[in-house]
């Protein structure tokens, strides 16, 4: 589907030669406005203005990606990992090719390869009755804003999403069914257009990039926010300190962030660029845009000085306007966080987990 700006364009340019034309592209423009490429409903806040300043720019930018990885493709079934390859992710994965690279980056079109008839298996084989019951409370809340998750839709994803989260419920019993696995496995549906693919990456992304995000105890989830805390230390420490003075605990304003990889949290187009890296480069970019999160808008946190408000400030930053220029988002993540070896998280992440357990 084209971009709202364009078709904006469009409309402008036969208001010109034809008036009445004009009326029906306005007609239209509402239509496609309403909706992003994706399915989802824009809310009636919507910054159009911003929106349409940040594409003017941007269609270039992926005109430029689309070209690069057309090359890189041309010819290949598989995508290797490789330091152009990662510096292409860091850039952007055109939509029409994203599936197949997120497949490949992480591992899982190799699992899949290498697991033929898994899927339909679990699919086929006996079932958990309690399992069944809770992933079907969640199916009708999951996306309630996007047109292929509602009632009757003609390529309705509600079947796929179940199947999905009940294979993997089946697969791995330690994990069975977590809030937050509806959204980002609703998200793979919706990219990769494929169920089994989808239960591929799914498993990848929970096996090998969050180990024990998802589990009962959420431990690795648990972790990786007190990982969050002294990473701020270290580089944002006059934050640090604001936000322990006020006894905010870091778990509080950042478990959405986390544990739905900041879908539902930051623009649609930001999270899939994040996820572009993230599936290449593992979890330590779910840490880079947390930082940058907070590096970027410290100044509406150190204004707010009582518990309360500074919770309401860090839902603030995660709402502001320039989180929608995902371009220059994802540049940031790696210029404002500085250096972040995976030693260091390594042995901060021993030290937390002690804690957790």
């Amino acid at each position: 589907m084209a971009n709202c700006w364009s078709w904006r364009r469009i409309c402008c340019c036969c208001k010109e030669r034809d008036p009445k034309r004009m009326e029906e592209s306005e007609e239209f423009w509402d239509e496609i406005c309403a909706i992003d490429p994706y399915g989802f409903e824009r809310p009636e806040d919507f910054d159009y203005q911003t929106y349409e300043e940040f594409m003017s720019h941007y269609l270039a930018v992926l005109a430029r990606r689309a070209g690069k990885w057309s090359s890189l493709l041309s010819a290949r079934t598989k995508v290797e990992r490789s330091r152009k390859v990662k510096r292409y992710c860091r850039k952007g994965i055109p939509a029409e090719h994203r599936g197949m690279v997120w497949m490949h980056i992480s591992g899982a079109q190799k699992k899949m390869e290498e697991n033929p008839g898994l899927y339909e298996k679990l699919l086929n084989g006996p079932k958990d009755q309690r399992l069944i019951e809770t992933i079907s409370t969640d199916i009708h809340r999951t996306f309630p804003d996007n047109i292929y998750f509602k009632d009757g839709s003609d390529e309705g994803k509600r079947r796929p999403l179940y199947n999905v989260l009940v294979a993997y419920g089946h697969h791995n019993k330690g994990v069975g069914y977590c809030q937050g696995l509806n959204f980002i496995t609703g998200l793979l549906l919706l990219v990769l257009k494929d169920e089994e693919m989808s239960f591929f990456l799914l498993d990848t992304l929970l096996d090998k990039i969050l180990p024990d995000y998802y589990t009962q105890d959420m431990s690795g989830l648990k972790t990786d926010q007190e990982v969050l805390g002294e990473l701020v230390k270290l580089k944002l420490p006059h934050l640090h300190a604001h936000v322990e003075r006020e006894g905010v605990p870091w778990s509080l304003p950042t478990t959405k962030w986390f544990i739905c990889l900041y879908l539902e949290v930051l623009p649609l187009e930001t999270v899939l660029r994040i996820w572009d890296s993230l599936f290449y480069e593992g979890s330590k970019i779910i840490f880079r845009v947390a930082l940058t999160l907070l590096g970027l808008h410290q100044d509406i946190i150190l204004k707010a000085t009582t518990f309360p408000n500074v919770v309401e400030a860090f839902k603030k930053i995660v709402t502001h306007s320039k989180n929608m220029d995902c371009h220059s988002f994802m540049q940031n993540i790696f210029k404002v966080p500085g250096s972040l070896p995976l030693a260091q998280l390594t042995k901060i992440r021993q030290t937390c987990r002690a804690k957790v357990v």
